[in-house]
């Protein structure tokens, strides 16, 4: 006796990928489902777009390779999107039709195909990161007699002291900072990793008199707007901007920089460093998963390399004799 298979349409396959395989199978954070549902917004814009049929009318049919690669370009050049940001677009793409070809083994040629297409290379830029000054500036800038200033005072120095990530820290609760017996915050990272930091003494103060001008329930928000709800991460970027636009005035060497949340954690990271903390300890501080990655502020700190290079006795130059090139290693020099 025959069984018959009921394969899900398109729609049905979307549904069932965020509700069954993410959040009740892999019981993924809420970022990466936030992540991934951005990802499909854009993706059944485009489709629809592309094939003039609304997306509940998309079939996996239209998700074949060459429309995948032409939605790719589309977000770096219409977008602007960085290289970074269309391949973890593609990484959800590639994660959906995975699932898809379990559940529809017919579509798996095409999935193959799409699932060959690989992620772009690109040069990682050199990490920029604050000196001292800069950072004392900052800290100081925002208006410390109006309540938003008291709060960006606040948040600014929670976030170099941890280096937490502008999600950890505009998710922070009440209840997860401690001040007695021990001072410490605990952040719910990426992956939902918790991690535990120390806070200095000046850090602790500061929350300490900010605790009296927020709610004081276990779960307000450490860092509320206006309105009482949690900052927006366009909250932050634009407070931030703000704070190091009045800081410049003080501080010349801010004029005309672009300074994100993340340049603070960055920042926070290299004075570690420069500190003499041992890069494990920095992998944890920061929550990353392998000191692999702390190792880009090793190769950014330029002031170590001169002092590795400062150690070493130069050598002296050979003189040189004069070789005619081989006409195949001068073609491949040309190249």
């Amino acid at each position: 006796m025959s069984t018959t298979v009921i394969i899900p349409g398109f729609a049905s396959l979307v549904r069932e990928f965020f509700c069954r395989r993410l959040i009740a199978q892999q019981n993924v954070s809420a970022r990466t489902v936030a992540s991934y549902r951005d990802t499909f917004r854009l993706l059944l814009n485009f489709f629809a777009e592309r094939r003039d049929r609304p997306p509940t009318a998309l079939t996996l049919a239209d998700l074949d390779a060459p429309a995948i690669l032409a939605f790719l370009d589309h977000l770096e050049q219409r977008r602007g999107n960085s290289i970074p940001t269309r391949n973890v677009r593609l990484a959800a793409v590639r994660s959906f039709l995975k699932y898809a070809a379990a559940r529809d083994p017919t579509c798996l040629p095409a999935v193959q195909r799409v699932l060959a297409i690989p992620m772009k290379r690109f040069q990682r830029p050199i990490l920029g990161y604050l000196s001292r000054a800069e950072m004392a500036a900052i800290l100081v800038a925002p208006d410390g007699s109006t309540w938003s200033g008291q709060r960006d005072r606040v948040l600014f120095a929670l976030m170099y002291n941890t280096g937490a990530r502008v999600s950890e820290a505009i998710g922070l609760r009440r209840a997860d900072v401690t001040l007695a017996p021990s001072q410490t915050v605990r952040i719910n990272g990426k992956g939902r990793k918790q991690r535990v930091i120390p806070l200095w003494r000046t850090t602790a103060d500061c929350l300490r008199k900010w605790f009296s001008r927020i709610g004081q329930g276990p779960d307000s928000p450490l860092f509320p707007n206006a309105r009482g709800g949690p900052l927006s991460r366009s909250g932050v970027e634009d407070r931030l901007r703000q704070a190091v636009h009045d800081a410049a005035a003080k501080c010349s060497t801010l004029k005309g920089r672009r300074i994100s949340p993340h340049t603070l954690r960055h920042t926070t990271a290299m004075h570690l460093l420069q500190s003499g903390v041992d890069l494990t300890v920095i992998a944890i501080w920061l929550g990353h998963e392998s000191t692999e990655t702390t190792h880009l502020y090793v190769e950014a700190n330029l002031a170590m390399k001169e002092k590795a290079l400062s150690r070493i006795e130069e050598m002296p130059s050979p003189p040189l004799r004069f070789r005619a090139e081989d006409a195949l290693l001068r073609f491949l020099e040309e190249l």
